[in-house]
């Protein structure tokens, strides 16, 4: 879905709100984000096969969408942490309901055989 449609305001709000958290790693970044301020190498860490430049293109759209925050410590070396905004925490909490409908099909995809 083209960013632009994030700022349509002809979309339905739905629409909306699912463009600024499209693509494989923003839904994952706002997840981390939930347990507070994070620096761009632990996030890096905690998520296997995102590369440092998908993960300053997705920190840089989500600070342009107003749900995370960016704050560059004067020390040397240069230290950066992102945090949710209070826009960002209304989001994760928006999504929740859409998480816990995911586990419960997740429950559902579980062969009956499996669960013992």
């Amino acid at each position: 879905m083209p960013r632009s449609r994030a700022q349509d305001p002809t979309v339905c709000g739905v629409v909306a709100a699912f463009a600024v958290i499209d693509g494989k790693w923003k839904t994952s970044l706002l997840w981390l984000l939930e347990a507070g301020p994070q620096r761009p190498g632990a996030l890096r860490r905690q998520l296997p096969g995102l590369t440092e430049k998908v993960l300053t293109q997705a920190l840089r759209e989500m600070e342009e969408d107003g749900i995370i925050h960016r704050e560059t410590y004067d020390v040397l070396p240069l230290r950066t942490e992102y945090s949710l905004t209070p826009f960002g925490q209304d989001l994760a909490t928006a999504l929740a309901p859409v998480a816990d409908w995911g586990y419960r099909r997740l429950d559902r995809l579980v062969p009956a055989e499996s669960v013992s």
